[in-house]
């Protein structure tokens, strides 16, 4: 798994590639606490590029999401598509965060 960070609007946005399972998870995490600490509380995660998600990676998304939440930001879904959004789906996790179709609703959604 890896990350490209970017900045729209008033959002920063951590687009994740590859797979998000056990083995690790923590990364995202990690990435967020670093965007946490620089002061950037209003994140979009763009998933359209990862291809698979483990209950670790659920896991590590909802801690993130408690973060962020801790800090009085935001955390949005974006461009969640095939298995990816199948797996929030039957998780429950779509009632837990607001997903949208593409990083621009997501920004303009505000």
């Amino acid at each position: 798994m890896k990350f490209e960070n970017l900045k729209v609007k008033n959002f920063n946005v951590i687009k994740v590639f590859g797979r998000m399972d056990a083995s690790n998870a923590s990364l995202f995490e990690e990435e967020v606490k670093k965007l946490l600490q620089d002061g950037n509380k209003y994140l979009i995660a763009d998933l359209e590029n990862l291809e698979y998600i483990s209950s670790a990676g659920l896991r590590s998304i909802l801690s993130a999401g408690k973060l962020i939440k801790a800090e009085n930001g935001s955390l949005r879904l974006s461009s969640l598509n095939g298995i990816v959004l199948e797996v929030f789906e039957i998780s429950g996790f779509d009632a837990i965060f607001q997903i949208f179709e593409s990083i621009e609703e997501a920004v303009e959604q505000s």
